[in-house]
């Protein structure tokens, strides 16, 4: 779907949302209803969270809708995030409510904006948004992460991503997840996630290791080598234990483990 399609599917679902819950109506059209866009509405909603006693949210509000239409890949890259939390959540009916209610993917449009600025040489300001998603989200995302799209991160809670750690396309990742470093080494220093994989909840992944194509990663689990692409780990230490047994365990989103007999 192209991002005006997403829109207004969004619209349509929150104007029949606020016919059939009047409590809410008001907020419905003060969050969706009353904004002339899909960027406008998400810088709107961010800036709420992320304000405070210092920064107001018009402040913020400028800043976000700057860097969510600086290009077309930037407002395409969050749509299939949104689309992606659709398809892989089975708890998730309609396209407005990662927007409307869901921390993981409010978090991760934060990032992108740090991300733009830390790119731009605005560090303090990159910075300040990560303190902030660490504080309202319980997510912490270092802003020179670099993360790609169709990106589910669901419920958030806990989720930690290094400074030099890589998440590709088409990744699932849960509760608690550490992409973190193993001690005080400086460089390139964080892991690094191919497309398709899973991060359970939970995952502990440490040091300059690579998560390959397609890989699982079990819940609990603490890696600390490379995972080769098209396997499950479990266990602390993780070690293999089968095949990933899908194509795309992202997008199958099955937590089970199938053990090599």
């Amino acid at each position: 779907m192209e991002v005006n399609e997403v829109w207004e599917e969004i619209r349509k679902e929150t104007r029949k949302r606020a016919e059939a819950e009047p409590v809410l109506a008001s907020f419905f059209h003060t969050t969706v209803l009353e904004h002339d866009s899909f960027s406008s509405t998400l810088a709107n909603h961010l800036a709420n969270d992320l304000s405070n006693a210092s920064i107001q949210p018009m402040m913020l509000r400028r800043v976000m809708k700057e860097a969510i239409n600086s290009s077309e890949e930037m407002i395409s890259d969050i749509a299939n995030d949104l689309i992606a939390t659709k398809e892989r959540d089975p708890a998730c009916r309609y396209f407005s409510t990662p927007l409307l209610f869901y921390k993981g993917f409010r978090a991760l449009q934060a990032h992108k904006v740090s991300h733009w600025l830390w790119a731009n040489e605005r560090h303090t300001l990159a910075l300040f948004i990560q303190s902030r998603c660490s504080e309202v989200y319980g997510v912490d995302i270092h802003p020179a992460a670099q993360i790609g799209k169709g990106v589910m991160m669901d419920h958030g809670t806990g989720v930690v991503i290094g400074e030099t750690a890589v998440v590709e396309d088409n990744v699932s990742i849960f509760q608690g997840v550490t992409l973190g470093g193993t001690g005080k080494e400086s460089g390139d220093r964080h892991p690094k996630v191919r497309e398709g994989v899973l991060l359970s909840a939970a995952v502990t992944i440490l040091g300059n290791v690579e998560i390959g194509k397609n890989a699982k990663v079990a819940a609990g689990s603490v890696v600390l080598s490379d995972v080769k692409e098209g396997t499950t780990v479990a266990g602390v230490p993780a070690e293999e234990v089968g095949k990933s047994g899908k194509k795309s365990p992202a997008y199958e989103v099955d937590h089970n483990i199938y053990r090599n007999l």
